[in-house]
């Protein structure tokens, strides 16, 4: 009876042990497992078995992208300003292996590493420069750490700078800049409209002008048509008239009534001197004698 209960006991331990030495490794992660104190292999996903007492699993690694924010760094500038800088880090373990016998403390080393290489970035650039150069500065970090942690299994995606903060002094040399540089740009605005408003105006009392011209011009241009048209038909009328005496063979003595009539219209005018032709003055003088053969 006592040698089944031991036998009894030795197959429950069998069992728990092997139970508690069955490993499901999830999603996104991995194993490293070691035997003997030795690096044995890399678990990825599923289920896995190791040996009892011998086998052991040393780390276990996310796989997943992984987002540090370092604390503000004081870094100087080429120019002699201290400012703190800020620095967030995208990284992503590809080798579960190197990741864990790579480095002791790889966080710690990355923000270090970090932390060094943002000081010798910054310490080659001006302050202003510092201040307009985030894409550069992030991809020189990023470029020096992915170099940097290959050899821990790691692989940094990007590298963003978070915040930059100069001095108090240096805040309020820049406020005062950028509010005249506003007052600037605002003056010439200013400006610039007043001076389209100016050459509108111009160009519209030019263009007022060319119309009024060309206004005068064709009212004269009419009016002289008119005159020309006039005279024509004055001549045309004065034609025709001579062109109807002809017609009708009219002898001197019509003629000459014609020319009475005529001298007549002429001296009921405001004409100063008058030109009589002789046969009007012989036509007078006739006139003359007949009225004073009717006086006696």
């Amino acid at each position: 009876m006592f040698k089944y209960i031991i036998l009894l006991i030795l197959v429950i331990v069998v069992i728990w042990l092997l139970i508690s030495n069955i490993r499901i490794v999830p999603q996104a992660k991995a194993y490293v497992v070691e035997r003997l104190g030795a690096y044995r292999a890399t678990w990825q996903v599923g289920l896995h078995f190791k040996i009892p007492l011998i086998d052991k699993v040393a780390g276990k690694v996310s796989l997943k992208e992984k987002v540090i924010d370092f604390p503000p760094q004081a870094v100087i500038t080429k120019d002699n300003v201290t400012m703190e800088i800020d620095t967030v880090v995208y990284f992503q373990i590809t080798d579960p292996k190197l990741y864990t016998y790579g480095v002791e403390r790889p966080l710690d080393a990355i923000e270090n590493l970090t932390a060094t290489t943002l000081r010798n970035i910054i310490g080659e650039l001006e302050l202003d420069e510092s201040l307009t150069s985030r894409e550069h500065i992030n991809e020189k970090i990023r470029l020096v750490l992915d170099e940097a942690t290959d050899a821990w299994g790691i692989k940094i995606n990007r590298v963003e700078v978070k915040n930059i903060t100069p001095p108090k002094d240096i805040q309020v040399a820049m406020e005062k800049q950028m509010r005249a540089e506003r007052e600037r740009r605002e003056a010439i605005l200013i400006a610039e409209g007043e001076k389209k408003s100016k050459i509108l105006i111009a160009e519209g009392q030019k263009e007022a002008a060319i119309l009024e011209a060309e206004a005068k011009k064709q009212t004269a241009i009419k009016e002289a048509e008119g005159q020309s048209e006039a005279i024509l038909m004055i001549n045309k009328a004065t034609a025709d008239g001579l062109r109807m005496i002809r017609e009708a063979e009219a002898d001197e003595s019509v003629i000459k009534l014609k020319s009475l009539e005529a001298f007549a219209k002429a001296a009921d005018g405001q004409a100063t001197k008058i030109i009589i032709p002789s046969e009007i003055q012989g036509l007078a003088g006739l006139a003359a004698s007949v009225k004073e053969l009717i006086k006696e």
